[in-house]
């Protein structure tokens, strides 16, 4: 006695071989789209926010490590005060680290409502490398910082990429401690 697989020709039997590869792929992605994770299971905390006008009202928010962002009656320059505003970078990089995502969406979202705030982005270095090739790498760091911002919203008019490579060091020190310090960008005030 032969299956129906065996007794098939071989072009049915690619088909259907195609057809149940197809199947199970699919059952396997909508398997991986399910989560067990109750988005609502986080402690809730009462947050207080205030309007422009300066009513006050709660609301719950979810427990998060990075705290909201929100300028207070026209006051963006304590907003931006109160941000993270050095980015660092992996040695001989100048990828954006993932764990600086937040830190460039916060500011993004302050200078995005202060159109006239004017920012340097420097880039710097460690002294390890040539001279010229540090500056170029500074310059690059911060370039790639200002293209984050820009894709976040922020005008291009807003921000001036700018290289010093290894000439203003954080620390001083040839360890990887001053090292990790140097390799960064910061935004200052123009």
């Amino acid at each position: 006695m032969t299956t129906d697989l065996q007794s098939s020709t071989p072009l049915s039997r690619t088909l259907r071989l195609a057809a149940l590869g197809v199947a199970s792929a699919s059952a396997l992605w909508l398997a991986g789209c399910g989560s067990s994770v109750k988005l609502d299971e986080g402690q809730s905390a009462q947050v207080e926010s205030r309007d422009i006008n300066g009513s006050g009202s709660s609301s719950a928010m979810g427990a998060s490590s990075v705290a909201p962002v929100q300028a207070t009656s026209g006051d963006g320059e304590a907003a931006l005060a109160g941000l993270t505003r050095v980015i660092y970078f992996d040695f001989d990089s100048f990828v954006v680290r993932e764990d600086y995502r937040s830190a460039l969406e916060g500011n993004a979202r302050v200078l995005a409502k202060l159109p006239s705030k004017r920012l340097f982005v420097e880039g710097h270095t460690d002294e390890r490398g040539g001279r010229e090739y540090n500056l170029a790498l500074g310059q690059k760091r911060a370039e790639a910082v200002v293209r984050s911002l820009n894709l976040l919203g922020v005008s291009g008019e807003q921000l001036e990429a700018v290289s010093y490579g290894e000439e203003r060091p954080a620390e001083q020190g040839s360890d990887e401690s001053a090292w990790e310090k140097n390799r960064r960008v910061e935004l200052k005030d123009r």
